[in-house]
């Protein structure tokens, strides 16, 4: 291992078994081995790299790519199934919310504690109380037990422990989207101290603008394979290729062109959709599939501010003729409503629908919402001759999709013109 070289790993791989019942465990080790009775999942496959020392790296992909599985493996948390991982200097890790707190002790017992986890003396603990608790801010709840901190409290106290030890490598979760924005801001400040004394920052995260404004480098994982280990630009650029490319939930080993072919002439498999979406109406129309599209016409999740996209719908009409309009409406990740139209607000006026015919309608746009994760819900209705409203097919919360680029005040940010001028 090279002497500047923070953290070297090689052929890492980690493979979980997964016994359908807590009894299969027992059934196994009676067996010897010689009957399984267990299914394996690798969570992480022959992953390589190099992080040199000083550098600022940030882990990306989606969610169950391998990420977290990464930084324990790498801290020493989990063993590996194979492979190794080589450290060289002091390491201070924030993997998950109070872990390595006991929820017994008060906050300046567990400060203490971790002191000496970390190899630390009482004394030497001693001199960097203050600076920990004013980092934290927490008051006088230092002094409660941490069963009774909010996590917004919890992640103060941890993270502000963590920087306090003088690490050589930081290696941080995604703890930090717990606390509040001027913590973070914080926090974000204490990285570029960090990075002026040369100290290794290792972080995940799901912010795009975070790696792009904080890191050297990125890490691209997917399906736990490292797709990418280039600089922080090109490793943002692959993610975007990736969420933007059909996905097939079934895809096996090195099948991964087989299944862009497959998809190529059809919408399934190039979205990862909402399992928990409420379905209801009446069926006399029906929505095949939906989905979001870039400007060039390549489904995505994940939008540039200020880039045009298009809403796609595809309906087909039961056994019945039907008059019917289309609409979509975007949420937050909270439900509330943020915008939405129907066909007929924008007085367009879909043709009667024959039994069995199927229309696509398409709602373009541009992207004006703020960096965040947003939910679409897409629907048919009719309005009968009574006027009421009937709910033909409802599709709430279809999809999730992410919106990156710079953030400004509040939900939405409309392109605004900055002018000046000097008065005499």
């Amino acid at each position: 291992m090279s002497s500047d070289v923070a953290i070297s790993v090689r052929n890492l791989t980690k493979t979980y078994r997964l016994f359908a019942h807590p009894g299969d465990r027992i059934k196994q080790a009676m067996t010897f081995g010689l009957r399984k009775y267990h299914k394996e999942f690798t969570a992480l496959k022959d992953v390589s790299f190099d992080i040199r020392k000083g550098e600022t790296v940030g882990i990306i992909g989606r969610n169950g790519s391998g990420k977290s599985t990464l930084l324990q493996l790498i801290c020493g948390i989990l063993k590996p199934t194979s492979g190794s991982v080589q450290m060289n200097g002091r390491v201070s890790a924030l993997l998950e919310l109070g872990a390595g707190f006991n929820p017994e002790f008060t906050g300046r017992e567990n400060v203490y504690f971790q002191g000496a986890l970390m190899g630390f003396t009482h004394s030497q603990m001693d001199d960097r109380f203050d600076e920990i608790a004013a980092f934290a801010d927490i008051d006088e709840f230092i002094d409660q037990p941490v069963r009774t901190y909010s996590s917004g409290m919890f992640v103060r106290l941890a993270f502000s422990v963590a920087v306090s030890v003088d690490p050589d490598i930081l290696i941080v979760d995604e703890a930090l989207s717990v606390g509040d924005a001027l913590f973070q801001s914080k926090c974000f400040h204490k990285f570029h101290e960090f990075k002026a004394q040369g100290v290794t920052i290792l972080f995940v995260t799901h912010s795009l603008d975070l790696v792009a404004e904080h890191c050297e480098r990125g890490l691209l994982l997917d399906r736990g394979k490292l797709r990418n280990a280039g600089d922080a630009k090109g490793s943002i650029d692959a993610y975007r290729r990736l969420m933007s490319a059909p996905r097939c939930t079934d895809m096996r080993e090195g099948d991964e062109h087989e299944c862009n072919a497959k998809s190529a002439s059809t919408w399934l498999g190039m979205f990862l959709l909402n399992p928990d979406e409420v379905r209801y109406g009446t069926r006399a129309t029906s929505i095949i599939e939906a989905g979001l599209f870039t400007g060039e016409g390549d489904p995505t999740q994940l939008l540039q501010h200020g880039e045009e996209c298009t809403i796609k719908v595809r309906v087909q009409c039961g056994r019945d003729s039907a008059h019917p309009f289309v609409s979509f409406v975007i949420k937050d990740i909270k439900g509330g409503v943020l915008c939405g139209t129907t066909t007929r607000m924008e007085d367009v006026d879909l043709t009667e629908l024959s039994p069995g015919q199927v229309i696509e309608v398409s709602f373009r746009q541009i992207m004006l919402f703020n960096p965040g994760h947003y939910l679409l819900s897409v629907g048919t209705q009719e309005t009968r001759r009574d006027g009421q409203i009937v709910a033909h097919d409802h599709r709430t919360d279809y999809l999730g999709f992410e919106v990156v680029g710079k953030s400004r005040y509040g939900l939405f940010a409309a392109p605004i013109d900055v002018s000046w001028q000097c008065e005499s």
